[in-house]
C-alpha cells in the first residue's frame, strides 16, 4: 500500500501522513474518501467538498484511499495531493473491498472529527456541515440517510430496505439506512471499533456497544453522473454472515459471563449424565461403554470449567474497555450553526 502527501511516495504505512504543518490529532477534521475506479469523478468531488468545508473555518484533510484501482484514479488524486497539501493518497496494490478501504483512511486520519462518504459524487458535499453541527450538538456518530434515494429499485433500494429492517431488528440499533456511507463520528469512538468484511454498515451496532450517542439526519442523494455501480445482490450473502457475527458480538458483549456460564452449565449437566450412565454401565458389567462414556464425561466437565473462565476474563475485559470508552464532549470543533432537517438519537 503506498501514500502521497505533499513530499511524494511511501510503502511503509506506519510513517505519518504528511499533514500540511501540522501533527496526527491536530486538525479539527478528516473527509475519509474510499474510491475505486472513479477517475472521472475525483476532481469535481475535491472541489464540492472543499467548497463545503472551507466556509466553516476549520483545519481539515482529505484522504481519498484508491481501492486497488485500474484506471487513473490513482494519478489523478496524486495530482491533487501535489497541489494541495491538505490532500493525502493512499494506494492499495489490489482491490480490498470499501470496509478495507475505509478502514485505513480512519486509521491515517488525523482530525478529531472524520467523515466518511462514496467517491461517486451520489453523496453530496454540502450536507458535511449539518453532520458537523450535530457532532458539535454532542452526538458520536451522525449516520445520512438517503430519503430519496436515486438506484434503482429492484437491485439496489428494495435490497437495502430489506437488509435495514433486517439489521435493525437483529442488532436493536434502528437506523434507516446503515448502507449510507455518508457519516461523520468523533474520531475517539470509529479507531476504536474493528472494521473488516463488510462491517461498515454495521458501526451504529457496533458503537452502541461502547454507550454512543448517535443520531441521523435526512441527507441528499443524487443518481451516480459518471461509470457504474460495482456492488449488487452479490453482497447479500456477506451481509447476512456479517449480521450473524455482529449478534454474536453484541450478545456476548452485553453479558459476557452469562453467555459463557450457561453454555458451561450445559456442558455440566452432558457430563454429569454421562458419568451416571456410565455408573449404570458399569453396574451392569458393560465395560467398554465405561472407558467411553467415562472419557466423555471428563472432557465436558472440562469444557465447562473452561467456558467459566474465559466468561470471567470476557467480563473482565469488557469492565475494562467500558471504563475506556468514556466519550467528552468534543471542543475542538467550530461549525457555524445551520439549522437541521431532521435529527433522531
Amino acid at each position: 500500500m503506498k501514500r502521497v502527501g505533499r513530499h511524494g511516495l511511501t510503502s511503509d504505512r506506519r510513517d505519518l501522513i504528511d499533514s500540511g504543518g501540522g501533527s496526527r490529532g491536530s486538525l479539527d477534521l478528516s473527509v475519509v474518501l474510499p474510491a475505486y475506479e472513479e477517475q472521472d469523478s475525483i476532481g469535481e468531488l475535491y472541489d464540492r467538498i472543499v467548497a463545503a468545508v472551507a466556509p466553516l473555518a476549520l483545519d481539515f484533510e482529505i484522504i481519498i484511499v484508491d481501492d486497488g484501482s485500474g484506471d487513473q484514479t490513482f494519478a489523478r488524486s496524486a495530482a491533487l495531493a501535489e497541489r494541495d497539501s491538505r490532500v493525502k493518497v493512499i494506494k492499495f496494490r489490489r482491490n480490498c473491498g470499501q470496509t478495507a478501504a475505509m478502514a485505513a483512511g480512519i486509521e491515517a486520519a488525523a482530525g478529531e472529527v472524520i467523515v466518511t462518504m462514496d467517491a461517486d459524487l451520489q453523496n453530496d458535499p454540502a450536507d458535511i456541515p449539518e453532520l458537523l453541527e450535530q457532532i458539535r450538538d454532542g452526538y458520536d456518530l451522525v449516520v445520512g440517510w438517503r430519503f430519496e434515494r436515486q438506484d434503482k429499485w429492484l437491485s439496489r433500494r428494495l435490497p437495502s430496505m430489506i437488509a435495514n429492517r433486517l439489521i435493525a431488528w437483529v442488532t436493536g440499533v434502528d437506523i434507516k439506512d446503515n448502507g449510507c456511507s455518508l457519516k461523520a463520528y468523533r474520531a475517539a469512538l470509529i479507531k476504536r471499533i474493528p472494521l473488516y468484511a463488510e462491517m461498515h454498515r454495521f458501526i451504529p451496532a457496533m458503537s452502541s456497544i461502547a454507550g454512543a450517542r448517535i443520531a441521523q439526519i435526512k441527507v441528499r442523494h443524487h443518481a451516480r453522473p459518471y461509470g457504474r455501480s460495482k456492488y449488487g445482490l452479490s453482497r447479500t450473502y456477506k451481509v447476512l454472515a456479517d449480521l450473524i457475527a455482529i449478534k454474536t458480538l453484541l450478545l456476548f458483549a452485553a453479558r459476557p459471563l452469562f453467555c459463557f456460564v450457561g453454555s458451561a452449565s450445559v456442558a455440566a449437566l452432558l457430563a454429569i449424565l454421562c458419568a451416571l450412565v456410565a455408573m449404570y454401565s458399569a453396574m451392569a458389567s458393560e465395560a467398554s461403554s465405561v472407558v467411553v462414556l467415562m472419557s466423555v464425561s471428563t472432557m465436558l466437565a472440562a469444557l465447562s470449567l473452561f467456558l467459566v473462565l474465559i466468561g470471567l476474563i470476557g467480563f473482565l475485559i469488557y469492565q475494562t474497555a467500558a471504563d475506556g470508552w468514556s466519550l467528552q464532549p468534543l471542543q475542538a470543533l467550530r461549525p457555524a450553526a445551520r439549522p437541521g432537517r431532521e435529527a433522531r438519537s
